[in-house]
């Protein structure tokens, strides 16, 4: 007769853990797809549709230094390319503040959902930073948009973030649910809010 192992809690939230910190793992849930109000796919496709920012979200020159400085430290062992380290903190601090979320909120939220790899897939299909499903692009993008550039599965990440909070009232524990579409499930976004406070939480000095 075999044996029955039951684990402690303790003992299942560690393995949880280390699981989502498995290299080149990621590990989102399946978003689901839900149709849309018509205004609200008018609203998401216009956000996801426009060019490039031409100005940075920062307050002035030295918030943009300080906080990418800080936030580069904490990143070079996971991006060693400085550029692409720039260009990542730039755009997810420029996106992140376009859709009213907390940048460093969304880099946690990449560190659980692939681990900064921008081409990581799923086995739920979900594709690159903010592992988005593919069915976004077909409700609210063109045809055209790569979910593994960069910039844009960032943007469409927090659209589709900002898109979930607005269902829930504000409740970043349920739209965190949502977005992994593991909604009532706690180990999601208590591993998004982990990350976000212990690695990437910022009081606006220099690190």
């Amino acid at each position: 007769m075999r044996a029955i192992v039951r684990w402690a809690p303790w003992a299942r939230w560690a393995l949880y853990l280390a699981f989502l910190h498995a290299p080149g793992a990621a590990h989102a849930g399946a978003q689901v797809y839900e149709p849309l109000a018509a205004s609200v796919q008018a609203a998401m496709s216009k956000a996801v549709s426009d060019h490039a920012p031409r100005k940075s979200a920062f307050k002035s020159k030295l918030d943009e230094v300080e906080w990418l400085t800080a936030m580069s430290r904490r990143l070079d062992t996971r991006i060693r390319d400085h550029r692409e380290r720039m260009r990542l903190l730039k755009s997810v601090h420029y996106e992140a503040t376009r859709a009213g979320l907390d940048p460093q909120m969304v880099l946690g939220l990449i560190q659980v959902e692939s681990g900064f790899k921008k081409y990581a897939v799923s086995s739920a299909g979900a594709r690159g930073l903010m592992q988005v499903m593919p069915f976004w692009v077909k409700l609210i993008g063109a045809k055209s948009d790569n979910l593994f550039d960069l910039r844009k599965n960032i943007r469409y990440g927090c659209v589709i973030l900002r898109h979930y909070l607005d269902i829930e009232n504000g409740d970043i524990y349920r739209a965190l649910g949502r977005y992994n579409g593991s909604l009532g499930k706690p180990e999601y976004p208590n591993a998004v809010q982990a990350a976000w406070k212990k690695q990437w939480q910022y009081d606006g000095k220099p690190a």
